[in-house]
């Protein structure tokens, strides 16, 4: 789904974006970790996405509460393409953070690679989360992205936010809107594996050409 509508502060976003032609945008562990280094770097409206090695720019590692253009939610990058969960935080947020992820990720991988040209799909898609179970589903969507692609477990897979809902800390995720709502990080867990096989369901079913 297309950007249709002007992101409104304080409002939650499924955010996705994809290699174009589905070619990979992530070749090697550096790649991941460099994407994962700028979701913490580039959510200001200060450092450049020009930087290159962020963790040796001199930027601060995490930005103030009142400095994030965005809240964190949930993430999951897999081979070809990204999915993000975030909050508007201020006028314009989402639109700049993903300016300056995705223009400072294709300058990386360009340089990295030897290559020039689009690596993205066209811009960031966006969808409105507009209620709290909605909400619930897509932490679980991102969270289990890979796993619903059938690349393993999403409990054990490096390059998503699950991790840290069960107590690690990465990138410092904004999860407490999500694992409040359960008694537990292993109630959260269950949720998530029930959800993960209507998804897989559904996606078998879209390969096909079947509709519900």
């Amino acid at each position: 789904m297309k950007r249709r509508e002007k992101l409104v502060v304080g409002e939650y976003y499924h955010i996705f974006n994809r290699g174009v032609e589905k070619r990979k945008i992530f070749n090697d562990s550096n790649d991941y970790i460099r994407f994962l280094d700028s979701l913490i770097f580039f959510n200001t409206e200060k450092p450049s996405w020009e930087i290159n090695d962020l963790r040796q720019s001199g930027v601060e590692d995490r930005p103030r509460p009142e400095e994030r253009l965005v809240d964190i939610v949930a993430y999951c990058l897999n081979p070809n393409h990204f999915h993000l969960l975030l909050r508007e935080n201020k006028e314009n947020g989402i639109t700049t953070f993903m300016k300056k992820i995705c223009t400072g990720h294709v300058m990386f991988f360009n340089r990295k690679n030897e290559r020039s040209g689009v690596l993205f799909q066209g811009r960031f898609k966006s969808v409105h989360i507009d209620s709290n179970d909605l909400l619930l589903y897509i932490s679980a969507y991102v969270n289990c992205n890979n796993q619903i692609h059938a690349m393993g477990d999403f409990a054990k897979y490096p390059w998503c936010s699950f991790s840290e809902y069960m107590g690690d800390s990465s990138i410092g995720c904004q999860k407490d809107v999500i694992v409040n709502q359960f008694k537990n990080v292993e109630e959260y867990k269950t949720f998530c594996l029930e959800k993960v096989v209507g998804m897989k369901e559904r996606k078998e079913m879209e390969k096909y050409g079947i509709e519900d």
